[in-house]
């Protein structure tokens, strides 16, 4: 985003009686989707708080926010909404992907199916920037198992990893499951130890058959969290522990 964007962006974030729509402008037919299937019939959408807008508030009253990328964008607008509310963030881990190709009559070209499988651990890459989040009080995390299907056309305009085909959006295309991630003591289930052993970002990328680099993300997030904490050194690899408190 230019220099200038973002200053605009913070001034009316700030300016009184304005309102943040960030994203609102933009939604994918996934965010659109998860957000009503969350709201319920006896809930709604688009709720404002303050200079915020909320994704939807349930019948319960919990604040509901869906989140597809980064949770960094996401660290002011929560703060002050749990201020009203408990809130729940939905994060979408697309489990399979399947990419439909049109040209720019709208026929169909092709279908396939992206060799890349998401897993719970993707949300780690997301916390990167906003670990606090998942540790905050009045917050909670639930992650949705999905696949989606994306729609793209060939244009000649898309960047050129797609080779010039745009992405048009996505969809909702099947619910597997979900993970309830309330407190600390929840992410124990990314933890494939004991609780007096040792461990490091390699022996963790190793039990878990996750890569070396998410393993170092997963335990940059469990640490900030208070999950674990770092205790010295095996050779140049840090040595990590589950805290005792949690």
């Amino acid at each position: 985003m230019p220099k200038d964007a973002k200053k605009t962006v913070k001034a009316s974030a700030r300016a009184p009686g304005r309102v943040n729509r960030i994203g609102t402008e933009k939604e994918s037919s996934l965010h659109h989707a998860l957000k009503f299937r969350y709201a319920k019939s006896g809930g709604k959408t688009e709720v404002p708080f303050g200079l915020y807008v909320a994704d939807g508030v349930r019948e319960d009253g919990e604040i509901i926010e869906v989140q597809t990328g980064s949770f960094g964008p996401l660290k002011q607008k929560v703060h002050e909404l749990r201020k009203n509310a408990p809130v729940r963030i939905i994060h979408p881990i697309i489990i399979a992907k399947y990419i439909d190709v049109f040209d720019t009559d709208g026929q169909l070209l092709y279908r396939r199916k992206s060799p890349r499988r998401g897993s719970e651990w993707d949300l780690f890459k997301a916390l990167l920037y906003a670990p606090e989040l998942a540790a905050c009080p009045g917050v909670m995390i639930e992650l949705a198992l999905v696949d989606v299907l994306e729609k793209r056309i060939k244009d000649g305009k898309g960047s050129w990893r797609r080779k010039g085909i745009s992405l048009a959006g996505r969809e909702l295309a099947a619910w597997h499951d979900t993970i309830i991630l309330k407190k600390r003591a929840d992410y124990r289930r990314f933890l494939p130890f004991a609780s007096d052993e040792t461990f490091t970002v390699n022996d963790l990328g190793k039990q878990a058959r996750i890569t070396v680099d998410l393993a170092r993300k997963t335990l940059y997030v469990l640490t900030k969290m208070e999950v674990i904490e770092r205790i010295g050194k095996k050779g140049n690899a840090f040595l990590y522990k589950i805290r005792n408190r949690n």
